[in-house]
């Protein structure tokens, strides 16, 4: 492995209507040491424009914006840079990927489906290089998501969160001193929670592994909480919990 390999790096813009969704991937971005934010931009036009004169290797874009969608700044693109969709809405998948896309995410983003999609970025950019993850990148304490709570984005502290309930179209974050509930699935949470702290153990309920009191029989323990543990998932968290024996 060359050193001018191993020190790659990725330039990157960001392109999104919305402030907040620039300042997290913006804050995933400084994480990977491979990437360096060369510059974001709420209007894709002037996006386009700074491209041209100054070009990036990776655009993370939003699809639905009012001056220009996703779509249309890719066919004015022409594959001139690796694009990874950032989009709150699946609809758009399968048009995205029929533009060459690298990845596909939705929002809100987990740091962890981001890393994915960036390391797919770095091994197409250079494919004789195979990234090694390295372990503080997902630290085991520290971190936020945000959930929309009726008109409000609420922040929600990682470290507070004991577990999360399914409620139909709705989903219930239990935390150590309030309980949100958001209109969300659970999967769309399941995907942006960091694996190695949360952990789906019933088609209704997510935990935070390190909130478990005790475990018995098919139950978990979390304070005066009794979370049952569903058939399909039981082989796999008590698969975990061997692996956090002292």
């Amino acid at each position: 492995m060359s050193k001018q390999t191993a020190q790659l790096m990725l330039k990157c813009m960001v392109i999104d209507d919305e402030p907040l969704a620039i300042q997290l991937l913006a804050n995933h971005i400084s994480r990977v040491p491979f990437l360096q934010l060369a510059n974001s931009f709420n209007n894709p036009l002037e996006g386009l424009i700074s491209f041209n004169s100054n070009p990036v290797d990776v655009i993370f874009l939003d699809v639905q914006m009012p001056q220009l969608t996703g779509i249309q700044f890719m066919k004015l693109l022409q594959n001139r840079a690796q694009v990874i969709i950032t989009s709150a809405y699946e609809e758009y998948a399968i048009e995205g990927f029929e533009h060459d896309v690298t990845d596909y995410l939705l929002k809100p983003i987990a740091f962890e489906r981001f890393y994915k999609a960036v390391e797919k970025a770095y091994n197409l950019k250079s494919p004789s290089y195979k990234l090694d993850i390295k372990q503080d990148l997902f630290p085991d304490t520290g971190g936020y998501i945000f959930v929309k709570v009726e008109t409000r984005m609420v922040r929600v502290e990682l470290d507070d969160i004991l577990f999360i309930e399914g409620l139909k179209n709705y989903v219930s974050i239990s935390t150590k001193g309030q309980r949100i509930v958001t209109l969300q699935v659970m999967k769309q949470l399941e995907e942006i929670l960091p694996a190695n702290r949360f952990m789906r153990v019933h088609k209704s309920f997510i935990i935070a592994l390190d909130k478990i009191s005790s475990v018995e029989r098919q139950e978990i323990y979390i304070g005066d909480r009794i979370i049952p543990i569903g058939i399909t998932y039981q082989d796999q968290f008590f698969k975990v919990l061997e692996t956090k024996k002292a």
